[in-house]
């Protein structure tokens, strides 16, 4: 085993990002977390001098299609199924209030 996580770790990184846990998640996550690193440990021992390095897994490759310039919708077809309009514009609800 390499490093261990301990519960103190866990706490800390809990309240960075804002997560309550309780005892037994901290002690939990504290076991997870050091099996994890186990486990990358294990897998730096391998010798990987002959692998090549790879984005993905499957051979994927980028289909782009041809940019071309079409007609579009217009502001009738847009607009029809927008719960409320503003002359040609869609309404949309405000979320920012105006300074006083």
């Amino acid at each position: 085993m390499q490093k261990k996580i301990d519960e103190a770790q866990v706490r800390k990184v809990a309240k960075l990002a804002r997560l309550e846990l309780n005892d037994k998640e901290v002690e939990e996550f504290a076991g997870q977390l050091s099996a994890i690193l186990d486990y990358v440990a294990r897998m730096n021992e391998l010798d990987t001098n002959d692998v090549e390095p790879l984005a993905h897994c499957l051979p994927i490759h980028n289909v782009f299609r041809e940019d071309t310039i079409k007609e579009s919708l217009g502001t009738e077809k847009t607009l029809a199924n927008a719960p409320q309009q503003d002359g040609s514009f869609f309404k949309v609800p405000k979320i920012l209030e105006e300074p006083s």
